[in-house]
C-alpha cells in the first residue's frame, strides 16, 4: 500500500533539510510566515542587511519564507521543530496572540513561550474597499455584500473583516487562500475582489497611489482602522473599538488591536539558551538604533518605531490574560455558528 505525505509535512521536511545544512555554517536564518512581496518580507530583508555587523560572530543573515494560514504555519513550525541553537529566528505574525486565543486547538504554539528579541515597527490595520463599488461608508456595507481578499484565517485580512461583520453587522464575504499581501492586493486591483484589510504601513509603501495624492477620487475608500490609538495621519478615520457599542464588543475589537503593537519583529522559539537570548536582544536593539539601518528603512518607506524584546514580552503576556467572556465574544464574531 502506497503511503502518502501531505503537503504541509513535505514542506516541513524540505525546510528542515535546508535548515540542517544551514546550521553547519556561520549563518542566522530569519523565518517569515508570509511571501516576499509584503512588509514582512521587506522588513526581514532590511534586518538581514544590518544584523550581521551587530551580531556576535558576524553571521551571514538569510531569509526563508514559509507562507500559509496567515503566518500560523510558520509559527507552528518554529515552535515545534525549529532548531534551538540560536541560529534561527521567527518573524511572528502580528495576530499571533489573537490566533492563539481564538483557535487554541489549531495553533500548536504558546505565544508567551517565544522569547521576543524586539520590534521594528507596529502598524494599524485599515479596512478598505474599491471606490468603484459605489460604497463609501460602513452603513453601505451593512446593506450590501462586498467580496474581500484574505490570505488565511490567522491573518488580519480574515480577522478584521469577520470581526467587523460580527460587531458592526457589515456584509463582507471573505475569499481566503491568497499567498501574501502582494497577491491579495493584486486581486483587488484586478477586480477579483473588491477590498481587503492591510496594515497602513503596507498600504502606504506598496499601494501609495491608491490612497495618497488623489484627493477625493482615490482608488480605495478607507472604512475603519484597528489599533489602540489612531495612526497619526488617520485622525479622521474611526477605530473599530470606537465603533463598537457594547463593552463585550469593544473588548473583542481591542483583542485585534494587539497586532498593532506586536507589528514586525523577531522572536526565538522556546529552548534557546539565555546567553544567546541576551546577545541577540542586544544585537537587535543596536541594529534598529543604528543610523545606517534607519536610513535604509527610510529609503524603503518603512517606519522604525522599535520596542525592546522584554517590553514586547510583557505586552504578549498581558494580552493573553484577556477575560474568557471577551474571548468567547470575539470567537462568536469571527467564527459564527451557522
Amino acid at each position: 500500500m502506497r503511503k502518502t505525505i501531505n503537503g504541509t509535512l513535505i514542506t516541513a521536511i524540505i525546510f528542515s533539510i535546508s535548515m540542517m545544512s544551514a546550521s553547519a555554517q556561520d549563518r542566522l536564518t530569519i523565518l517569515v510566515g508570509y511571501g516576499a512581496g509584503g512588509t514582512y518580507g521587506q522588513t526581514s530583508l532590511l534586518l538581514s542587511r544590518h544584523l550581521k555587523q551587530f551580531t556576535p560572530g558576524n553571521p551571514t543573515v538569510v531569509v526563508q519564507h514559509m507562507p500559509g494560514a496567515g503566518g500560523s504555519k510558520a509559527t507552528n513550525y518554529a515552535y515545534n521543530a525549529m532548531p534551538k541553537n540560536g541560529a534561527f529566528v521567527l518573524m511572528p505574525p502580528e495576530m499571533i496572540v489573537v490566533s492563539q486565543l481564538l483557535r487554541p486547538k489549531k495553533m500548536k504554539f504558546k505565544a508567551n513561550k517565544f522569547t521576543w528579541l524586539g520590534r521594528v515597527f507596529g502598524a494599524n490595520q485599515v479596512m478598505s474597499i474599491r471606490r468603484d463599488t459605489g460604497y463609501t461608508s460602513i452603513a453601505d456595507i451593512q446593506k450590501n455584500e462586498v467580496i474581500v481578499a484574505s490570505t488565511g484565517k490567522g491573518s488580519p485580512t480574515f480577522l478584521v473583516p469577520t470581526m467587523m461583520n460580527g460587531i458592526l453587522g457589515t456584509k463582507f464575504k471573505i475569499v481566503a487562500g491568497y499567498k501574501g499581501s502582494k497577491r491579495t492586493s493584486m486581486s483587488v486591483e484586478q477586480g477579483e475582489t473588491k477590498g481587503m484589510s492591510n496594515s497602513w504601513v503596507s498600504w502606504k509603501k506598496n499601494r501609495r497611489n491608491w490612497f495618497i495624492g488623489c484627493g477625493d477620487n482615490c482608488f480605495m475608500v478607507k472604512l475603519a482602522q484597528v489599533g489602540y490609538k489612531k495612526a497619526p495621519d488617520l485622525q479622521n478615520l474611526p477605530l473599530l473599538t470606537d465603533l463598537a457599542k457594547s463593552e463585550d464588543d469593544k473588548a473583542a475589537a481591542a483583542m485585534l488591536s494587539t497586532a498593532a503593537v506586536i507589528g514586525r519583529g523577531l522572536a526565538y522559539p522556546p529552548g534557546v539558551s539565555s546567553a544567546k537570548i541576551k546577545a541577540m536582544r542586544k544585537a537587535f536593539w543596536n541594529t534598529v538604533s543604528s543610523k545606517t539601518f534607519r536610513a535604509d528603512a527610510k529609503s524603503k518607506r518603512l517606519p522604525v518605531t522599535p520596542i525592546k524584546g522584554a517590553e514586547i514580552q510583557k505586552i504578549v503576556n498581558n494580552a493573553l490574560k484577556m477575560s474568557p467572556a471577551a474571548v468567547k465574544k470575539a470567537r462568536e464574531h469571527v467564527f459564527p455558528k451557522k
